[in-house]
């Protein structure tokens, strides 16, 4: 089997088996076509079974002269291993030439997150201009920080997975596993009175939650200009994308002692190796009180 044979065939089984979204899809096809290009040019490697640990980890050199980060040379690395595995169970290949292959080490980086403060300032309907643009802006942030939704589960939201009765929102995320995520009432009124502006719009309330001006749903593009406006206006900080409101919403359940485990769940991860992350946030904040009120910190 050639290496786009093997590509296209990995990229139809997580599109449709494994239902990744097309963000991911499309990341995934660049990283293995990238791999395909580099050893058919610098091996004349076309063949799924002819790949070698010598040619990943010369393709994994030739990233690093070029230049391209250590995490962003692992995330690489890891599609090409999960290509392999792929094809080792289906019998493609007898065995992974990624076994003794490793990525170059990198420090975890810290997920930038927002104070207390600075999200419930974005929490007010008044920190947004009136009309149907700031309510949509108002009401998106609010989603996105309270629930801990991903960008792509706030963009496919619809009115339909509201449950005014057991406050709750079912969420469909990635691999399109569902999670039950419960709301607070504060919550669910604003979505209510947007709902109920919808309505009188003539708009479908059960449809795509968040729409536009003209109606039309929002686009994974609407939502990260419009975090990164509002975000703009109450921090400083360089990151400003949606799942900054997502890490603020880990952050401070995990800050005020909530179980990681709970967490886990609330946020949809698959492993808890993925949440630890947030307990880094609450040490960093107990070394930074240490330090300026412990005599010897």
């Amino acid at each position: 089997m050639q290496l786009t044979e093997a590509i296209s065939t990995y990229i139809n089984y997580l599109k449709f088996e494994k239902h990744y979204t097309q963000h991911t899809l499309i990341a995934y096809q660049a990283d293995l076509e990238q791999f395909s290009f580099f050893a058919e040019k610098q091996f004349e490697e076309t063949g799924l079974t002819q790949i070698l640990a010598m040619h990943v980890r010369t393709w994994l050199a030739n990233l690093k002269d070029e230049g391209i980060s250590s995490r962003s040379i692992n995330r690489k690395l890891s599609s090409l291993k999960s290509f392999f595995k792929y094809h080792l169970r289906t019998g493609a290949v007898k065995t992974s030439p990624l076994g003794t292959v490793s990525g170059p080490k990198s420090g975890k980086k810290l997920p930038s997150w927002l104070e207390p403060s600075q999200t419930s300032q974005l929490q007010q309907k008044d920190f947004y201009p009136e009309g149907w643009e700031g309510s949509s802006a108002h009401l998106a942030i609010c989603i996105l920080y309270e629930a801990g939704l991903r960008r792509s589960e706030l963009v496919g939201l619809s009115g339909s997975q509201i449950d005014f009765h057991t406050n709750t929102i079912r969420v469909l995320g990635k691999g399109r596993k569902e999670r039950i995520l419960p709301v607070n009432k504060g919550l669910l009124l604003v979505i209510q009175e947007y709902l109920t502006g919808k309505q009188k719009q003539g708009w479908e309330i059960s449809g795509p939650l968040l729409v536009k001006e003209d109606g039309k749903p929002v686009n994974a593009q609407w939502v990260y200009a419009t975090v990164k406006h509002y975000l703009g206006l109450v921090t400083t900080q360089e990151k400003r994308s949606p799942h900054v409101l997502r890490h603020s919403f880990a952050t401070h359940l995990t800050n005020a002692g909530a179980d990681l485990n709970a967490v886990k769940e609330l946020l949809g991860h698959s492993s808890l190796a993925a949440t630890q992350i947030y307990t880094h946030n609450s040490i960093e904040k107990l070394k930074r009180v240490h330090g300026q009120a412990h005599p010897k910190g």
